[in-house]
């Protein structure tokens, strides 16, 4: 099977990004969420992608009005998952949300759809039972800026047919993605094995009032080479999603209370990142990318 309509489950940050470049390769595709107020939000991310896309892949404006016009919203479960090829969940990252969100779709979806999980720390084999297919499900995990940091991670479980993971494969191809196949399930994949626990331990030391975002971030740039610090990454990924996933990791230990804390507090009073302009640093423009900020 060809995939060539795909539901994205979620219009958040990163659910946004997978239907726009999904889109932008030809794909018809649908967002899906919980309401109006939801969906809103969703099509005001997917606006302020255009710039996005105009300055690092130099789309035309015909590139983008076409784009648009292959994406469609709605907050009703049958046009969303009725008739499709593919559904990219790319909810919260919440058991219960997950678990009731697969037992919604799987009532309504054609047999011929493969249900896939953007999930950034749960593994297939958690919830393939929920979905009532559990041959033809997988994970395809993105990154944050998905237009640039082009890859896409693919992990089954045991039970997932190989037809699945090469038909996922050849979609991540035609997304103009890099596919990743992860060999066997592994929390976190490659990308997320190696960057959460970077970006803990860079909080961690916030946290504990050891050094300041800028110190940290000054540090890593310097001795490291790299062209951001941990702590702009983490609004480039967004508070609430490493929020998440730092409560599902470290939420029991007690060395993480105050950090969790700290991080919740930026989240209530609106701080989530590069998405609303202030987190760490201030959007546009933020220092770390300053001539001075290293000096």
């Amino acid at each position: 099977m060809r995939i060539q309509t795909v539901t994205v489950a979620g219009g958040g940050t990163l659910g946004s990004q997978i239907a726009y470049q999904t889109a932008y390769a030809g794909k018809h595709v649908t967002i899906y969420d919980i309401n109006d107020e939801a969906l809103t939000a969703a099509k005001n991310r997917l606006q302020r992608l255009d710039a996005s896309y105009q300055g690092d892949m130099h789309a035309t404006q015909a590139d983008l009005d076409e784009t648009h016009a292959r994406i469609q919203v709605t907050s009703d479960p049958n046009t969303a998952f009725g008739n499709v090829d593919l559904v990219i969940e790319a909810i919260p990252e919440v058991t219960t949300i997950k678990t009731d969100f697969y037992h919604l779709i799987s009532g309504i979806a054609d047999a011929r759809t493969i249900f896939a999980s953007n999930s950034s720390t749960f593994l297939p084999s958690q919830f393939a039972d929920q979905t009532d297919r559990p041959s033809q499900f997988a994970n395809l995990h993105f990154a944050n800026q998905i237009w640039k940091h082009n890859t896409a991670e693919i992990m089954g479980h045991p039970g997932t047919d190989p037809k699945v993971i090469a038909t996922l494969t050849t979609f991540a191809h035609e997304i103009s993605m890099v596919p990743i196949v992860v060999q066997k399930e592994q929390p976190g994949y490659v990308l997320n094995s190696l960057l959460t626990p970077f970006l803990e331990n860079a909080a961690y030391l916030w946290g504990e009032d050891i050094a300041t975002p800028q110190t940290v971030d000054k540090t890593w740039m310097i001795d490291g080479g790299a062209p951001m610090g941990p702590f702009a990454t983490i609004d480039l990924v967004g508070l609430r999603t490493f929020f998440n996933i730092t409560q599902e990791r470290q939420g029991d230990n007690p060395a993480f209370k105050k950090t969790l804390a700290k991080v919740q507090q930026m989240i209530d009073d609106g701080n989530l990142g590069l998405e609303s302009g202030h987190g760490f640093y201030t959007y546009p423009d933020p220092a770390y990318q300053q001539t001075d900020f290293l000096a």
